[in-house]
């Protein structure tokens, strides 16, 4: 499912997806060069260890998604701060490259908020902000997986892959909770 809108939509991306979800649907909202992209999955495991990683445990990321994720440090502040500056180093399909973020936390909602300040995906995006939010619906979690972008000119594509790694590095997640 994906629409492409001129306008500001009057709706948000997740209260059009139902909340039992299997299968990741993704959803693109284009206005010109702005826009943002997300989907929606159901997981296993308790949304608060999904959290719990983002917010204060990213450097233990490589370990469970390596494949894809090749390491986490941080470049100011700490691992649990609002406001700290990490770098990933990720692999994505015949790419090599880091992503320097600034971090925002959100406890009530277990969103953790990556706005993006360096990286390869400036090649092609004026900005470039990842937002991982967990909520719990009684005996399922969901992960919400949201991309907001600006493109650089309007022939760029929609980050698509970029939220197909978000997707591998939580079932990844999701994988190795339900082996422990």
């Amino acid at each position: 499912m994906r629409w492409e809108n001129k306008e500001k939509p009057s709706y948000t991306l997740f209260n059009i997806l139902p909340h039992t979800y299997q299968i990741s649907k993704l959803i693109s909202i284009s206005m010109a060069l702005h826009g943002f992209i997300g989907t929606q999955i159901e997981l296993k495991s308790p949304a608060d260890k999904f959290y719990k990683i983002f917010k204060g445990q990213a450097h233990l990321i490589p370990n469970v998604s390596s494949g894809h994720i090749k390491g986490v440090q941080v470049h100011e502040g700490d691992w649990e701060t609002h406001g700290s500056v990490k770098i990933w180093n990720y692999h994505l399909g015949d790419e090599v490259g880091t992503f320097k973020e600034k971090v925002e936390y959100d406890d009530e909602n277990k969103a953790a908020t990556l706005t993006g300040l360096d990286g390869e995906m400036f090649k092609y995006y004026k900005s470039f902000k990842g937002i991982y939010q967990f909520a719990q619906k009684g005996n399922v979690s969901v992960a919400n997986l949201t991309i907001h972008y600006e493109k650089r000119n309007a022939d760029v594509e929609a980050p698509d892959r970029y939220v197909g790694l978000m997707v591998t590095l939580v079932r990844d997640l999701d994988a190795h909770f339900a082996k422990a």
